[in-house]
C-alpha cells in the first residue's frame, strides 16, 4: 500500500509497511516510479533516510504543482489548492505591502478623468458612427460606463479619498447616470464582502438550489434558466431592481442615507432621462441611454458571476464558512482584454480586493503580485472567453447544498434523492 502526501509544491510518495508489502526495490528506475505515481514525464529524485533505509524511502517530484501545470476545467488556467487550516484572513492581509493600502489623491482623480473622458469619447463616436459600426461603439461605451461604477465602487469602500464626505459625494454622482442608488448598494455590497459565497447571507448573489428550480413553474423556471444560462449578462438588472429600492430591506438607522441616494437617482431620471425621452423619442432614448446602460450591466453581471463561480468553488453554510478560504481561494482572478481592464480600472484583479476592500483600484495589481509571490498555489486563475463562460453556464446551474457542489438544470443528471432537497439550516 502506498500513501501519498502533498506539501509545499512537492509530491512525496512513501511506502508504508503493510501485510501486502514485504520489500522495497532500491534500484527502481525513475520511469517506473513515475508510472506508479501517475506522474509520467516528471523528473523524480530519490532520497533514502539514513535511519531506516529500507522502510523510509522518499521520492520527491521536483516539478511545479499539478494545479499550476494544467487544469481540466475549460477557461481556468489554475485551480486553487485549499488554504491550510489555521491560516486567518488577517495573515493574508499582513503579507501585503503597506503601500498597497495608501490612497493617492492624484491617482484617484485620474481614474475619474479617464472614465469621464472615455464616456465622452464613446458618446461622440455614437453621434457620428454609421450603423454598421454601432456594435463596436456600444461595446466600447458600455465598458466605459462601467468605469463610472468602479470609481463609485472605490468610494463605497472609502478607498477613493480619506474624506468620508468626498467618498459619499463622488460615489453618489458617479452612480447617478447608471440609475444606481449609491448608499443601498454600499450597504449590501459590504455584506457581500463580509460573507462572500455564504449561503443565504451573501448579497452579491445567491445560487438557485435544486428544490427551487424543481418546484418552480412557468416564468420563474425560465428566469432561472436564463440567469444561469445564456442570459447571464442580464442577471444584474434583476439584482439592481430587487435589492436597491425597497426601504424595508434596510435598518432604520440606514434609511435616511438610503433615501438621499434614492432622491439622487430620481433627480437624474427627472432632469436628465425624462428630457432625453421627450426630445429624442423612444428610439433615441434606447440609442442614447438604454443600450449603453445594458452594456454596463453586461460587465456588472459578468464580473459578479465570474469572480465567484466555478465548478470547484462551493457556497457554504455559516457553520462551515471560513473567511480566508472564501476570500483567497473562493474568488477568481480573471484575465480580460487589456482595454476592458483599463476602462474598468482593474476591477477584474479581484482577489486582492476581497482580501482587503481598503486597497484602491490603482494598487490592485501590485497587491496581486504580492499574493502570487506568497500565496500563489491558493489562487484561482481564469481567462475570459467562450470556454470559461461555457463552463459556468453549463456546469454551474444550481448549487446542491447537501452534495456541496454545483449541478445542472437537467434533473436526470442529478441524484433523485437530493434533487428536491429543502434548504439546510445555517
Amino acid at each position: 500500500m502506498m500513501a501519498v502526501s502533498y506539501n509545499r509544491g512537492s509530491l512525496a510518495l512513501q511506502p508504508q509497511a503493510t501485510a501486502g508489502l514485504t520489500r522495497v526495490r532500491k534500484q527502481a528506475t525513475s520511469d517506473s516510479l513515475s508510472r506508479v505515481a501517475g506522474l509520467k514525464g516528471l523528473t523524480l529524485s530519490r532520497r533514502v533516510a539514513k535511519s531506516s533505509p529500507r522502510r523510509n524511502l522518499s521520492i520527491v517530484a521536483t516539478a511545479t504543482p499539478l494545479s499550476r501545470q494544467f487544469t481540466s476545467v475549460p477557461g481556468f488556467t489554475q485551480i486553487a489548492e485549499p488554504v491550510p487550516e489555521g491560516v486567518l484572513l488577517s495573515d493574508v492581509v499582513k503579507s501585503l505591502p503597506k503601500e498597497v493600502f495608501e490612497i493617492d489623491d492624484v491617482k484617484a482623480w485620474k481614474t475619474v478623468a479617464i472614465t469621464l473622458g472615455s464616456v465622452a469619447l464613446g458618446y461622440a463616436a455614437l453621434a457620428v458612427s454609421p450603423w454598421y459600426l454601432l456594435p463596436v461603439v456600444y461595446a466600447y461605451l458600455g465598458t466605459a460606463m462601467t468605469g463610472l461604477f468602479v470609481v463609485g465602487h472605490d468610494c463605497g469602500h472609502n478607498s477613493f479619498s480619506k474624506s468620508q464626505l468626498v467618498n459619499d459625494v463622488v460615489g453618489t454622482i458617479m452612480f447617478m447616470p447608471l440609475m444606481y442608488p449609491f448608499e443601498p448598494w454600499r450597504i449590501k455590497h459590504n455584506t457581500h464582502h463580509a460573507h462572500t459565497n455564504k449561503l443565504v447571507i451573501d448579497t452579491a448573489w445567491q445560487p438557485f438550489r435544486p428544490y427551487m428550480y424543481d418546484r418552480a413553474k412557468g416564468f420563474s423556471k425560465f428566469a432561472m434558466e436564463a440567469a444561469m444560462g445564456p442570459l447571464w449578462w442580464m442577471a444584474s438588472v434583476g439584482h439592481w431592481l430587487f435589492w436597491h429600492f425597497d426601504l424595508t430591506k434596510y435598518r432604520p438607522q440606514d434609511v435616511p442615507k438610503v433615501k438621499v441616494s434614492l432622491a439622487a437617482v430620481a433627480a437624474f431620471g427627472a432632469f436628465a432621462l425624462l428630457p432625453l425621452l421627450v426630445m429624442t423619442g423612444p428610439i433615441g432614448f434606447v440609442k442614447w441611454w438604454v443600450l449603453p446602460w445594458l452594456g454596463f450591466h453586461f460587465w456588472m453581471s459578468t464580473f459578479t458571476l465570474v469572480h465567484h463561480t466555478a465548478p470547484h468553488i462551493p457556497f457554504k453554510q455559516s457553520r462551515e464558512w471560513n473567511a480566508a478560504e472564501a476570500q483567497l481561494a473562493g474568488t477568481v482572478h480573471c484575465e480580460y482584454p487589456r482595454w476592458v481592464e483599463y476602462l474598468c480600472h482593474d476591477i477584474s484583479v479581484h482577489i486582492p480586493h476581497h482580501i482587503s476592500s481598503r486597497i484602491p483600484s490603482y494598487n490592485l495589481r501590485k497587491a496581486y503580485a504580492s499574493l502570487q509571490q506568497n500565496w500563489d498555489k491558493h489562487l484561482n486563475k481564469a481567462e475570459f472567453g467562450v470556454p470559461l463562460m461555457t463552463t459556468i453556464v453549463t456546469q454551474c446551474n444550481l448549487f446542491d447544498d447537501k452534495k456541496k457542489k454545483w449541478v445542472k438544470f437537467d434533473k436526470a443528471s442529478r441524484d433523485p434523492s437530493t434533487a428536491d432537497s429543502s434548504p439546510a439550516s445555517n
